[in-house]
């Protein structure tokens, strides 16, 4: 019916919806895995999850009625007096409408049928007009649509008013389509799923997540044991496979160097029976005459053979002594082959799991010596990079005390040249007023002499 595709196909486009549908159907199609433990709480003790879980049971009461209002269309007559004229009134409404939007998609998918049909005229002006009409009719959809959705609010409105009337119609569950039906049973699963998430405690469902990690990583273990046993089958079934190629192939071989020989011994057979029935006649004539030798030969041998058996029997039954003996004593050495490995084997995981530990211990101390050997690198590039500058600042000091020494070498000799010049100079003076001296005492020895020659005159 048109209003069950028009009510109820909007809400299956909700994807979390999808999603819970898709979850159903995998636990459904899945094995029973070992389930963890059910929520310690039995009962919604917040305010906002009673609200939630009111608003989910309100949607699933709605729902159930709007899935039923196709029938209740079909059946206006039966259904007339049972809900009322204003009900009856919406819901007739709610048909015509539903019809007239199937009505119209039935004639756009038809129209748009035929337009794919004659793609091959789409450049032609007609086909284009065709293409914008659908389009025109297109748009004038979701308002019929959304006269749709009003219409459906006011016959739920009307029926949650009336609630003998949504009552009697909830009894006639054979009305509903399968695909509502189906959709229904979703909400319920959603509507329990949504009651165990509630009171589920938020280190519960860290706990079911751990349970949930540790079932996958098992069954990802026992998955790789099954490939690798499934390879190894497939190995040994390829092996098998050549062997048995090999020896079929020796079969057949050995089967035609067989026809060859039966072939050529024919004709061997045909004079060998000749020879043979020769030689009988004249072997038979000598038989007789062995024949009472060998029996004489056989009553004595007879005799030795009842002798010799009864020697065999008890060696036989001094063999089957030992033999059991060593069954025995085999059967005690497999057992305890059996357990010594078992202790081996043991002994073995135990030391792969103490090698995986010291193995990822190796690969951290790894880590951690190269990066202390990048740091070493490092401190021994600027050890060396400060040891060549502290070298140039030697050799510079080095440089530096030479040109101090020879400037002061230098200096010193330069002093003491200008020391031995002034000394010179001194001297020179020295022996210049020695000679002035010198000079102005013989002069004043003549001025006396000169006074005193005047006086005695």
């Amino acid at each position: 019916m048109a209003l069950d595709v028009l009510a109820v196909a909007p809400l299956y486009q909700d994807p979390d919806v999808n999603k819970v549908r898709l979850i159903a159907q995998t636990t459904k199609k899945s094995t029973t895995p070992p389930k963890p433990l059910p929520p310690t709480k039995t009962k919604l003790t917040t305010i906002e999850t009673k609200r939630i879980m009111s608003v989910l049971d309100e949607t699933i009461h709605k729902v159930e009625l709007v899935t039923l209002l196709s029938n209740v269309a079909s059946s206006s007559k039966n259904s007339e007096g049972m809900l009322g004229e204003d009900i009856m009134k919406a819901v007739r409404e709610q048909e015509d409408l539903c019809q007239i939007l199937l009505d119209r998609v039935n004639y756009l998918q038809e129209e748009e049928r035929q337009l794919q049909e004659e793609e091959e005229f789409k450049d032609e002006l007609w086909f284009r007009d065709r293409v914008l009409s659908i389009k025109v009719q297109k748009s004038h959809l979701p308002p019929l649509m959304q006269r749709i959705k009003g219409s459906t609010k006011n016959v739920v409105r009307l029926l949650l008013s009336n609630p003998q009337a949504a009552s009697l119609l909830q009894v006639q569950t054979l009305g509903r389509s399968a695909e509502a039906q189906s959709f229904i049973d979703s909400l319920v699963e959603l509507r329990g799923f949504l009651f165990e998430k509630l009171l589920t405690s938020p280190m519960e469902a860290r706990d079911k997540t751990q349970f949930i990690q540790d079932i996958t990583r098992r069954n990802q273990r026992n998955q790789e044991i099954i490939d690798t046993l499934e390879n190894e089958l497939a190995a040994c079934m390829r092996n098998r496979d050549a062997e048995v190629e090999k020896e079929n192939f020796v079969i057949q071989e050995l089967k035609n160097h067989l026809h060859q020989v039966l072939r050529f011994s024919e004709n061997s057979l045909l004079r060998t029976k000749q020879e043979a029935e020769r030689r009988q006649k004249a072997d038979f004539r000598a038989s007789q005459a062995r024949v009472a030798k060998i029996q004489q030969e056989i009553l004595l041998l007879r005799s030795q053979f009842n002798s010799l058996v009864m020697e065999n029997r008890q060696a036989e039954q001094a063999l089957r002594k030992k033999k059991y003996k060593v069954e025995t004593e085999i059967e005690n050495w497999i057992q305890k082959y059996d357990l010594e490995m078992s202790e081996k084997q043991d002994e073995y995981e135990e030391l792969d799991v103490i090698h995986k530990e010291e193995k990822l211990q190796l690969e951290e101390l790894k880590r951690r010596h190269d990066v202390l050997v990048e740091e070493f690198s490092q401190i021994q590039a600027e050890q060396e990079i400060n040891a060549k500058k502290r070298l140039e600042a030697e050799q510079e000091m080095v440089h530096m005390v030479r040109a101090a020494t020879l400037i002061q070498a230098l200096w010193k000799g330069y002093l003491v040249r200008s020391m031995l010049r002034s000394k010179k100079r001194k001297r020179s003076k020295s022996k210049v007023k020695e000679e002035k001296g010198k000079g102005k005492g013989k002069g004043k020895e003549k001025g006396k002499e000169k006074g005193k020659g005047k006086g005695k005159k």
